[in-house]
């Protein structure tokens, strides 16, 4: 069973999507050139690139294209310089995988330290029940649109995971929920 770690709760719920395999939006290391010319030779060089200069609205000619290339020192108009900009920034990233609907559906149990009111307790430890969420009752499109857009930190996804997972399986709480552990495991 797929497990996840961290020192909050949204660290071990991260920690667990990479159990599950998935990767998140990242950056292609290779791309690192500064100038129009250089960016250029770049996106050349793959058919992404070529998609990536379709798709950021760059058509010209097989000729034109040919001489900018030759001459590092051709006056491009800045138009064209900032579609190459874009489609190099384009190119460079590459897309999360989506969230898997094993996750969404996923049985979490949590175990750390929970609080609801003035109910704080260490779940999952010293004979005490993990807290138990059933993800399939929860509402998923915030966490995910966070996750495609690469702005899923740890406590956004806490954040999230309490309001859209956590409350609408099980409720607010008695004055909603804490997770003021520093360790957390997530099954």
């Amino acid at each position: 069973m797929p497990q996840g770690q961290g020192n909050t709760l949204g660290a071990a719920l991260n920690s667990l999507l990479a159990a599950f395999g998935v990767q998140p939006k990242s950056r292609l290391s290779s791309y690192k050139a500064k100038t129009w010319h250089a960016q250029l030779v770049h996106l050349t060089q793959t058919h992404r690139g070529y998609a990536a200069l379709e798709d950021a609205g760059l058509h010209i000619t097989h000729a034109t294209l040919m001489k900018w290339l030759a001459d590092d020192e051709y006056n491009v108009r800045r138009s064209y310089r900032d579609l190459i900009a874009q489609a190099y920034e384009a190119a460079a990233i590459i897309p999360p995988d989506p969230i898997p609907q094993a996750f969404k559906d996923h049985q979490f149990e949590i175990r750390g330290v929970v609080k609801t009111g003035a109910d704080e307790r260490d779940r999952g430890a010293g004979g005490s029940a993990p807290l138990r969420i059933d993800g399939r009752n929860g509402h998923w499109a915030s966490i995910e649109a966070m996750w495609r857009e690469g702005e899923l930190g740890d406590g956004e996804f806490e954040d999230d995971f309490i309001d859209f997972v956590i409350c609408d399986d099980i409720g607010e709480g008695t004055d909603g929920w804490d997770f003021p552990g520093g360790a957390y495991t997530v099954t």
